[in-house]
């Protein structure tokens, strides 16, 4: 720990922030702490003071105000300049709203720093031991033997007219009435997210989001200047009472949503959760953004009806992609419009066109060629089979290795698990410790839209096998242990009622 030799006076000496920060600010004068050096965290410096967690965050605040510090979220506080210094800087050009959202919200992301042989249960990149890369591969010189030459010249926007077809088959198995027409396709959900949000909203618009959500949405929305209004979660689904307060609103555009295998919490809506929420956007006259990127990872239970299956009122606009399924650097996803008519696919090619010329053809003609051979179904047993193995270890050793009062979801399949702890601890504050442990996670307030405080994390199993599974979960459980010691209990930390 860093020699602050900071002693704390009577009510005489002023605000116990404003002793804490100038002690600091003399640290810093007199050599004791030099430009890079990392300060205490704020929960150790609070215990060592004997103060409010509370008054030590100010007292960073203040000297951060005066350009002395900066705190970075997941790695610490660090010292910036000596006071009085002000250091020179080339003039900086002035940067859209938009963009500065957007840094704000990259800023926020968790930083992990050096973590060696840490298990990644933060991770939603699949496993790339289980990639079907040989298949692959007889799949694409498939695709070029029979496209030749014509493959690499530019596309249609609407995508691969093969692989359309073969989509559209696969959508109709699951019950939904989608033709090669209805789908477009482009670079994985995530650009179909933010195609979607165009096709509905405006700069300025606001759009209905869950609570917790999928962070790329807030970071989409934020690019395109649009807001997000929170839909509060339960282990049932969004709340359908608050999600009808909110879509009566009149610049509240449309909802995006993930029903199935949601991100962060894994849960699964019920087909009477979905009729439900359906009425409730027909009665408000409002589109659904499906997000489905995890559809085909279910590895126990029945399926449920897409909200695309489901739909009779040309109300919803469906996502889906290989990213998770298969691996992450084909990017193609899709999106289908299957009941809101012509016109819906005609804009969203047309926003497609706007935003780059053609997908890789090569590459979706050989993903057709891997669809219809059967390869890409042979490859789902194998993840589904291994799926099944990861959730069952992970349920064990959350049983055996978190304190009495967690809850955490059950998915039927996906990659992630949503945790709440029994205590109202801020689990950013947990990164830093768990990674020292050996595991990394997420915080719960990376997946909230006003970044507040939050009891719950989130776990992947995506890159981590059963092994790797039990020996995370027994660190996470030392990490959380020593959080529960170490908390001052004044942060308010919110579940979600699993």
């Amino acid at each position: 720990m860093p020699d602050l030799d900071l002693a704390i006076q009577s009510a005489e000496g002023g605000p116990v922030y404003q002793q804490i920060a100038d002690g600091i600010r003399r640290a810093i004068e007199q050599g004791r702490l030099s430009i890079g050096a990392r300060l205490p965290a704020i929960r150790r410096l609070a215990t060592d003071l004997d103060v409010n967690r509370d008054t030590v965050a100010l007292a960073y605040e203040a000297l951060a105000v005066e350009g002395l510090l900066e705190s970075t979220v997941g790695r610490g506080t660090f010292v910036l300049r000596p006071p009085g210094r002000v250091p020179e800087e080339p003039a900086q050009l002035e940067l859209s709203v938009e963009i500065e959202r957007l840094l704000a919200i990259g800023d926020a992301r968790t930083r992990f720093g050096a973590a060696p042989n840490a298990v990644p249960l933060h991770s939603l990149v699949p496993d790339p031991a289980l990639y079907p890369v040989a298949d692959f591969r007889r799949a694409l010189n498939r695709a070029l033997a029979k496209g030749g030459a014509e493959l690499f010249l530019y596309g249609s926007a609407q995508g691969h007219a093969g692989l359309r077809d073969v989509l559209a088959a696969r959508f109709a198995g699951a019950g939904m009435d989608v033709k090669a027409e209805d789908i477009v396709l482009c670079h994985g959900a995530s650009q179909g997210i933010s195609l979607a949000l165009r096709l509905f909203a405006s700069a300025g618009e606001r759009v209905a989001v869950e609570s917790p959500t999928y962070p790329n949405v807030l970071a989409t929305l934020a690019g395109l200047g649009m807001r997000p209004v929170a839909v509060e979660m339960s282990s049932q689904g969004p709340d359908l009472d608050a999600l009808e307060r909110v879509l009566a609103l009149p610049d509240v555009k449309a909802f995006y949503t993930i029903p199935t295998f949601h991100n962060p919490m894994g849960i699964t809506t019920s087909a009477s959760h979905r009729r439900a929420l359906l009425e409730v956007a027909r009665r408000c006259g409002k589109p659904i953004v499906e997000d489905a990127f995890e559809m085909d990872l279910r590895s126990s239970g029945r399926a449920v009806p897409t909200l695309a299956a489901l739909d009779r009122y040309g109300l919803v606009v469906h996502l889906y992609s290989f990213s998770k399924s298969l691996f992450p650097g084909l990017r193609i996803g899709s999106i289908a419009a299957p009941s809101a008519g012509p016109r819906a696919v005609d804009a969203l090619v047309a926003l497609k066109q706007s935003t780059d010329l053609s997908d890789s053809m090569p590459l979706q003609a050989a993903l057709a060629e891997f669809l219809e051979e059967g390869a890409y179904d042979r490859h789902l047993g194998r993840i589904r089979r291994e799926l099944r193995m990861r959730h069952q270890a992970l349920q064990e050793a959350l049983e055996e290795h978190l304190p009495e009062g967690t809850h955490w979801t059950r998915p039927e399949g996906g990659y992630q698990v949503w945790v709440e702890l029994p205590v109202a601890l801020d689990t950013r504050d947990l990164v830093a410790d768990a990674a020292r442990l050996g595991v990394l996670f997420l915080p719960g307030a990376q997946f909230l839209h006003d970044g507040a405080a939050s009891r719950c994390l989130r776990l992947t199993l995506a890159q981590a096998g059963p092994e790797q599974i039990e020996r995370g979960i027994e660190a996470l459980g030392r990490a959380v242990a020593g959080g529960i010691s170490d908390r001052a209990g004044t942060v308010s930390a919110p579940g979600i009622h699993l």
